[in-house]
């Protein structure tokens, strides 16, 4: 039998959140190993829309997160290049009537007290930022600072950029534990690999990962589709989307949710989504969510009425029922740390998550309080996780 492998941390998840903490801790000076059951942002990461966002976040513990996110994806830009096709085009949060756009004013002075650009746009001034919305809309709130990167190819530059041993196609069945209960490696169906450190980035199979190790995490699956538009000129200018998103987002409803969301890509095709709903891990293709989704795209940007989707993807969220993910040590099981569930912002805060986790695992400081990120904040078992 093969001698196991040894390394100062093992990431499990190649994912967008995995990649980043691979590598933070690499560039710490850790050595890495990544393990994956399958390739490279093959999970959540491959079915996102590449989103980096702070439009759609309330002050507080995830705003904060997404800020140093932010700046941490602004500097690897400048490091990668167009390779992980960066796009610093901004967003566009849309009312639909005069009293939502007071409701938008009123969040976005909220948000700038926290440090967020966001700038009132009334009337005509709108159709300057984006000509082909529709008609008659009173006003929006611009948002300099969101972005966008094309997700899989962000993740796997990452990966490179890590320097870490990468294992695709291996899946973890165990997580090893000394007689003390501290972590002292990983099995995996070809093999163990020895380690005095985990890192749960299993995204929507993060509480798979944590029940390995004796512990519990609530991640719950969010299935959400997106609609890929024929290739065209570029006509949608930024990420735009109608201010009901941010409800959707923070609600716990498991039921079907789609507000619009629209937004042109480099390449050409638009991207349309977004819906939401818990429906376990079922693939199955929703034409009641598809057309919602159609619907309201259109109502925000007529032309498209007249444009060709070629394809649809479906893919889960990692949710949590306080909306907030699990980042740093978990004091059940020394050892294991946890950086996962992110449910739709997993792209946009995992620099900032690959950074503190990093930061913990190495003894410093985190630049952000992980309090109310704490593993173990929640009961054993939440009522929603027995439905």
């Amino acid at each position: 039998m093969s001698q196991p492998l040894t390394c100062d941390v093992v990431v499990v998840g190649a994912g967008m959140t995995g990649a980043a903490c691979a590598l933070y801790a690499s560039r710490a000076g850790l050595d890495v190993i990544i393990v994956d059951r399958g390739p490279v942002a093959g999970g959540t990461t491959g079915a996102g829309e590449g989103n980096l966002l702070v439009s759609d976040k309330e002050p507080g513990p995830e705003l904060d997160l997404a800020l140093l996110s932010n700046h941490l994806w602004a500097e690897l830009a400048q490091e990668l290049g167009a390779a992980i096709e960066y796009e610093a085009k901004g967003g566009v949060v849309v009312a639909t009537s005069p009293g939502s756009l007071i409701a938008l004013e009123r969040f976005a002075v909220e948000q700038r007290a926290a440090g967020v650009v966001a700038e009132l746009v009334a009337g005509d001034a709108l159709y300057g930022l984006e000509p082909h919305l529709a008609p008659g809309l009173p006003g929006a709130v611009h948002y300099p600072q969101d972005s966008q990167v094309m997700p899989a190819l962000a993740a796997a530059h990452l990966v490179r950029a890590s320097g870490a041993r990468l294992f695709t196609g291996r899946t973890v069945t165990d997580v090893l534990r000394r007689a003390d209960g501290t972590v002292r490696g990983v099995r995996t169906d070809n093999g163990d690999i020895h380690t005095p450190a985990v890192v749960n980035a299993a995204g929507t199979w993060g509480a798979d990962l944590a029940a390995l190790a004796g512990t519990h995490l609530p991640v719950l699956p969010r299935r959400g589709f997106v609609l890929v538009t024929e290739p065209l000129p570029r006509m949608v200018h930024h990420k735009v989307y109608a201010a009901d998103y941010v409800a959707d987002v923070a609600s716990d409803s498991a039921a079907l949710q789609t507000s619009p969301v629209v937004e042109g890509t480099a390449a050409g095709p638009i991207l349309i989504g977004a819906s939401r709903e818990r429906v376990g891990f079922d693939r199955s293709f929703s034409m009641p969510a598809l057309r919602a989704l159609a619907a309201g795209a259109t109502r925000l940007f007529p032309f498209l009425a007249d444009v060709r989707a070629i394809r649809s993807y479906a893919g889960f969220r990692p949710y949590m029922p306080d909306h907030l993910p699990a980042i740093g040590a978990d004091p059940r099981v020394p050892g294991l740390f946890h950086a996962c569930g992110h449910e739709g912002a997993g792209i946009g805060l995992a620099t900032g998550t690959g950074h503190l986790i990093a930061q913990t695992l190495t003894a410093k400081t985190p630049d952000l309080d992980l309090h109310p990120f704490r593993p173990d904040r929640f009961p054993d078992r939440s009522p929603e996780e027995t439905t």
